[in-house]
Formats: C-alpha cells, structure tokens, sequence
C-alpha cells in the first residue's frame, strides 16, 4: 500500500473519528487526547529501554502520529502547514554539543 501523502493520512484519520464517533462521544477531549499522547510515549520509551523490536517501536509511533493527526482534526488546524512552517523555523536554527549529544535550539537564555 503507498498511501504516502498527508492528505491520505488525513482523510483514514477522519474516518477513524467518524466511523466511532469521536466527535459526540468525547474522543476528541483534549485532556483525554494528552492522556493518549502520554501513553503512548510511554509505549515508545518502553521499546527502547527494554529492546523490543524495530517493528514494535514503529508501531507505537504510528499510533502516536494518528493522535497527532486526530488532534489536529478535532482542534481544526492544518498540521501539514504548521509541519512546514515549524522545519522552516528549524532549518535556521544553529545546533551545538550539550552533554555529548547534538542540540538544536534557538538558544536564547544561554
């Protein structure tokens, strides 16, 4: 299957909402929302930490992208454009070593 646009994503994430009802049954609370995000960060950490295997790590953040998607659909904004103005944003800022490890900030309080 190459349903590789985000127009594609969008629209089987709308599905998803219509077909259980999100809308009417409190899916697309934010807290609840956050709640979701948290877990399933938790998932992600747990792949890591513990070893799990790639195709578990990359199902767990797939899962974590279809809540990014569905909070963009249930507060209305475009997370395609928004995506691309924040890498335009990104793509300026200058990067540095802190403890070892690459940074990219805009580094204003240091």
């Amino acid at each position: 299957m190459n349903n590789d646009s985000y127009q594609q994503m969008l629209t089987a994430v709308q599905a998803f909402h219509d077909k259980h009802q999100f809308k009417e049954k409190g899916g697309e609370e934010m807290t609840y929302r956050l709640a979701l995000m948290a877990e399933e960060l938790g998932e992600i950490s747990a792949c890591i930490t513990k070893g799990k295997p790639l195709s578990e790590l990359a199902e767990e953040c797939a899962d974590l992208l279809i809540l990014l998607i569905g909070t963009a659909i249930a507060k209305d904004f475009d997370l395609n454009e928004e995506f691309w103005k924040k890498m335009n944003v990104l793509m300026n800022r200058k990067s540095r070593m802190v403890d070892g490890r690459i940074r990219v900030s805009d580094f204003k309080n240091c």
